[in-house]
């Protein structure tokens, strides 16, 4: 039945929709077939007991070109690993998980010098100069070689390994890696051609003012935190960094940045650089935070964004916010396909803003806002022209959802609540969790018995 296949994404398959894991068991079947090319379990919980799955790869399968087993917790056989590599001349992408030891790692990058991408796995060893060297001459090897990630556990002596093909570097994941900032800057001064970067807040400013200065080429920027829950981590990142990355790089047009402060000045300085953007997605990790200089609200800044960004498809705001800054996207952002909006705004009128005046507006995600049953009634029509709504602790309530499905058949509006049957209560009682989307095929049929469908499809 797996003849012809030739890739399989398992974080998207019908076992992960279904259980939430996968049995070992079922990715010995999948790679029975001869031509499979794709093996990705991102994101996959895989039940491996034995670590020895690899060796059950025929002989015959030599079609392989992607190969990510990053997610997997157990070791795996290194000795099969090394001989499915080299068996797949046109293997391009390979991720490791974390229990392949550094020491392997040259003999896997021998066996493949065509990678274009790479998953390091684990980059810690004991300090040896026979592992740096066969380290550093494996990776000269790899002239193809454009994108790094991996990084786990990072022993800092071995980072200069790598240098020898970073000018190659376009792509570089650092999201998991512990690398602090000196490091950092040393490592990004060194990739002159780099077009995305993700990494942790660990680079801080420093590390960003480094990269300001060395990649020229930068299109995509995501700075995550390292530990969101401590409320002073020992990282020194502000809205500087941002600020020095939106003057240094022309080119950036995609931005995803945690921080814990920042101001209007900063956004509309980095507005005014950077017009090209595409995306802005602004996280300050604690809720209703102000400007920390003038503790206005943030709405000028994020209004600057709008309005000097004519292109903005993507865009997450935080901080204090008023229904002011609703006014501006409403009025500026008409290119806005996607909005996420958290802990802002005054009053259904913030919402009425954006529903109005958003032309392009395809998905729009909501959390903690006081919005209501009138914006959303106001303009229901203007659902039908968006793929979804999502809307959670707001103030919209079951009568009003009851009424925007029986006003709206086409839509399927589902309300999300765990208290029990949305009918045992008043139709004035908030609902905790509304979805609404358009689909051709009407009100799925494989709800839980904690949503209902509201309106003339209802079947709850």
């Amino acid at each position: 039945m797996f003849e012809g296949w030739e890739g399989l994404e398992l974080s998207s398959s019908p076992a992960i929709a279904q259980y939430g894991c996968l049995k070992v068991s079922h990715v010995v079947v999948f790679m029975l077939q001869r031509n499979l090319r794709e093996l990705d379990l991102q994101e996959c919980e895989v039940d491996d007991l034995s670590g020895h799955w690899l060796s059950h790869f025929p002989d015959t399968c030599t079609s392989l070109v992607s190969l990510n087993i990053a997610c997997l917790v157990s070791e795996v056989s290194f000795s099969a690993l090394e001989r499915l590599v080299a068996r797949c001349p046109n293997l391009r992408s390979l991720r490791l998980n974390r229990a392949v030891p550094l020491e392997r790692l040259p003999n896997l990058l021998r066996r493949a010098p065509q990678l274009i991408e790479l998953g390091t796995g684990a980059y810690s060893a004991d300090l040896r100069s026979d592992v740096f060297s066969s380290l550093t001459e494996a990776f000269s090897g790899c002239k193809v070689l454009k994108g790094l990630s991996g990084f786990w556990d990072v022993v800092p002596t071995y980072i200069p390994a790598v240098y020898s093909i970073c000018s190659g570097i376009t792509s570089l994941n650092l999201s998991y890696a512990n690398i602090q900032s000196p490091d950092l800057a040393k490592l990004v001064s060194q990739c002159h051609n780099l077009q995305r970067l993700w990494v942790l807040d660990y680079i801080e400013d420093s590390g960003l003012g480094a990269l300001a200065a060395s990649c020229k080429d930068l299109h995509e920027l995501r700075v995550f935190p390292s530990d969101p829950y401590v409320p002073e981590p020992n990282v020194s990142l502000t809205e500087q960094g941002l600020v020095s990355v939106s003057e240094g790089c022309p080119k950036l047009e995609s931005v995803l940045y945690f921080c814990r402060r920042m101001s209007n000045d900063a956004l509309i300085t980095i507005a005014r650089n950077r017009r090209n953007l595409t995306r802005f997605r602004l996280c300050i990790l604690e809720p209703h935070t102000a400007d920390y200089l003038t503790r206005e609200p943030l709405d000028a800044g994020f209004g600057a964004i709008v309005e000097h960004c004519k292109g903005l498809r993507r865009l997450s705001v935080s901080g204090l916010l008023t229904d002011r800054v609703f006014e501006y996207i409403g009025t500026h952002a008409k290119k806005l396909e996607m909005l996420s909006i958290a802990f802002a705004g005054d009053s259904d009128l913030g919402l009425h803003h954006v529903l109005s005046g958003c032309e392009s507006l395809k998905k729009l995600e909501i959390r903690d806002c006081p919005f209501g049953d009138k914006a959303l009634l106001d303009n229901a029509a203007k659902l039908q022209t968006m793929r979804s709504l999502w809307m959670s602790s707001c103030l919209v309530t079951y009568g009003a959802c009851k009424l925007l499905g029986q006003k709206m058949p086409r839509l399927n509006v589902e309300v999300i609540d765990e208290r029990g049957s949305p009918d045992s209560r008043p139709e004035n009682c908030p609902v905790e969790k509304l979805y609404i989307y358009r689909s051709t095929a009407g009100p799925r049929l494989d709800m839980p018995g904690f949503v209902w469908t509201m309106g003339a499809n209802m079947l709850h």
